[in-house]
């Protein structure tokens, strides 16, 4: 596919992913993801033609102007969308495929400063949530979605959902709506009421020796055990 027909897809993408959009006008100031992915598509072939220089120059010019910092180096699949995208960090190895959802303040960065693969590679159909920091050569799988500001140090599998810092994976499996950020558990929310819970029915088993009771106390025991099995996957 030539330079001009991706650019064209990039902005078409736009209306599959924004509902918010009424009007070609807007793509002038309210999408600096959109225009940062335009610059980079230009930038890449000339840094792979070695035109290093004049690769960097053009993305600095268009980090000056959208707050987004793309590596020419990077390498950016088909139809991704950055929204919104002030204070994206996309670092040289970063691999991205097509498809991907990239909401602002998301960091790809490295752990390392030695030469060879040290960005995170990120799968077709992945959404990025708000302020997360991937870090490191790590995967993250096809339709995998990452929960908002959280920091993501190890792999997530294929339709996983991975929240927190460090980010846990708390479920797998794809869901079939790709932006349901909304059905992300509180696991910090739960814990605290598992731990209300616990420590009532203790006080009462302390009071009577109750079988009901005892039950219950069973049934939360259960629970406990699955979530920190779902913390250490």
């Amino acid at each position: 596919m030539g330079l001009f027909s991706e650019i064209k897809e990039d902005f078409d993408n736009v209306y599959r992913n924004d509902p918010a959009i009424r009007s070609k006008f807007e793509f002038i100031f309210n999408y600096p993801g959109v225009w940062a992915i335009a610059w980079y598509r230009l930038a890449h072939r000339l840094h792979r033609a070695n035109w290093k220089i004049t690769a960097r120059l053009i993305m600095g010019i268009s980090q000056f102007f959208s707050n987004i910092d793309i590596h020419p180096a990077a390498r950016i699949g088909r139809r991704v969308f950055i929204d919104h995208g002030i204070g994206v960090v996309i670092g040289e190895t970063t691999i991205i495929e097509d498809d991907v959802v990239i909401y602002q303040g998301v960091t790809l960065g490295g752990v390392s400063l030695t030469e060879g693969k040290r960005h995170p590679t990120v799968r077709k159909g992945a959404v990025i949530g708000a302020g997360s920091k991937i870090l490191g050569n790590i995967v993250i799988g096809e339709y995998a979605k990452v929960g908002a500001n959280s920091v993501v140090v190890r792999e997530v599998p294929d339709g996983s959902t991975a929240i927190g810092i460090p980010a846990h994976v708390i479920e797998k499996g794809r869901d079939k709506d790709q932006f349901s950020h909304n059905k992300l558990p509180d696991i910090n929310k739960e814990l605290f009421e598992y731990l209300i819970k616990r420590v009532a029915v203790l006080e009462h088993i302390l009071m009577k020796d109750n079988q009901e009771l005892l039950d219950e106390d069973l049934k939360l025991e259960q629970i406990y055990d699955s979530f920190l099995k779902a913390i250490k996957t």
